[in-house]
C-alpha cells in the first residue's frame, strides 16, 4: 500500500508542477508586456491632418501606441519602420514597438499626402 500512496504523492506533485509552469508560461509574457510605456494617438485632432499623441518623449524600450480615429477618413500610424493597418473612423488600433536606443524618432500617416497635410511629428526615446 505504502508504493500506491507514494505513486500517488507523486502524480500530485507533477501534476501540481504542470499546473504552476502553465501559469508562469501565461502569465510572464503578459507581465512583462505590462511594463511598456504606453502613448495614446488621437487622430485627427485638432483637425483631419494632425496627431495629438498623449507623451512626445518616451524612455528607451518597450512603447505600445493606442491609436485612435476621431476623424472621418481612414489613417494609419507609422514610426520605426512599423504602422497600424488603416484604422477607420471610429476605431482604435494598437502598435508595439521597442526602441533600444535614444533618438529622435519621425512619425507619420502614410496614407498619400496626409504627411504633407500635416500628420507628422517627431517622439524623443530618452
Amino acid at each position: 500500500m505504502k508504493g500506491a500512496s507514494s505513486r500517488m504523492t507523486k502524480n500530485r506533485f507533477v501534476m501540481f508542477l504542470a499546473v504552476v509552469v502553465g501559469v508562469l508560461a501565461w502569465a510572464l509574457p503578459a507581465a512583462a508586456h505590462s511594463n511598456a510605456t504606453v502613448v495614446t494617438v488621437t487622430a485627427a485632432k485638432p483637425s483631419e491632418f494632425h496627431f495629438t499623441l498623449s507623451k512626445t518623449s518616451v524612455p528607451h524600450g518597450a512603447v505600445t501606441f493606442k491609436v485612435t480615429n476621431k476623424g472621418t477618413v481612414p489613417h494609419d500610424f507609422k514610426i520605426a519602420g512599423k504602422k497600424t493597418p488603416l484604422i477607420n473612423p471610429g476605431q482604435t488600433k494598437s502598435l508595439s514597438v521597442t526602441f533600444k536606443k535614444a533618438g529622435k524618432y519621425p512619425y507619420m500617416c502614410s496614407v498619400s499626402g496626409h504627411a504633407a497635410a500635416g500628420m507628422k511629428g517627431v517622439l524623443t526615446v530618452k
